[in-house]
């Protein structure tokens, strides 16, 4: 078996598993009624607007706050996405079973990485076409909507990474969902002692998950923020698959 076939199978079980049909069908309506409700309220303030210089426009009043409210659905939704890709099959005994058919840690960590990436993907374009064919008519700053985007999709493959991480690190889903819940708060929120000293910046504040995160949502990409994303998410998928091939030596 190849990464593709890992990824194709995992993603046969997603795509029959009621809770992943659940958790897209409840976060898509509520941000389907967020969008229509910050539509409502933008299209009512536009002749206020009008005589505003430099004033937000389409992207930073209704599509950029949208990504945000993904954003805050997905502390939730991705590590119960995550929780039994790892942690449920060793508790049922899959997983050494998976592993028996000579699948090395890498590629079990990978193929299950992508199958959940394709569904957060499709989980971010739903999202994303809804202001999309109301900017297609309108001046949307497509720019600054690209870099936003990008900036929620590294945080979504951030989350899915440390998830697996969370899953592999314990045999039960639930203590699993709650490790990625913490992990993800904690990193979300590690500078606020610091500002709450009256330090602002430094290496806390690089470490940060916010603080990249915003930037991309401004439309401005760093290469730093880039890089953060980048080793959070390889950093993540090395400790699921040493954690993996632990479990291996150990048999």
């Amino acid at each position: 078996m190849s990464i593709a076939a890992v990824a194709r199978l995992e993603w046969r079980r997603l795509a029959v598993r009621p809770l992943a049909w659940a958790l897209a069908a409840l976060t898509i309506a509520w941000l389907a009624w967020t969008f229509v409700l910050g539509l409502g309220q933008f299209l009512g303030a536009q002749v206020k607007l009008a005589g505003i210089a430099d004033a937000p426009g389409f992207t930073d009043l209704v599509a950029i706050p949208l990504l945000a409210e993904l954003v805050k659905l997905a502390f939730l939704v991705v590590p119960l996405m995550t929780m039994t890709q790892l942690a449920g099959e060793r508790r049922a005994g899959t997983l050494a079973l998976l592993a028996s058919t000579g699948l090395s840690p890498t590629l079990i960590v990978l193929g299950k990485y992508i199958a959940v990436l394709g569904w957060l993907a499709l989980w971010l374009l739903a999202t994303l076409s809804m202001p999309l064919l109301v900017g297609a008519e309108s001046t949307a700053d497509w720019g600054k909507l690209a870099a936003a985007t990008l900036g929620t999709a590294l945080l979504l493959a951030t989350l899915a990474a440390i998830g697996l991480a969370c899953s592999a690190a314990t045999a039960f889903p639930a203590i699993a969902a709650a490790m990625a819940l913490i992990v993800t708060l904690v990193l979300w929120t590690i500078d606020r002692g610091a500002q709450a000293a009256g330090l602002s910046g430094g290496f806390l504040g690089w470490l940060t998950m916010a603080t990249h995160l915003q930037n991309l949502l401004r439309g401005l990409v760093v290469s730093s923020d880039l890089i953060w994303f980048a080793l959070a998410i390889a950093l993540s998928l090395i400790l699921a698959i040493r954690r993996l091939g632990a479990d291996r030596e150990r048999q």
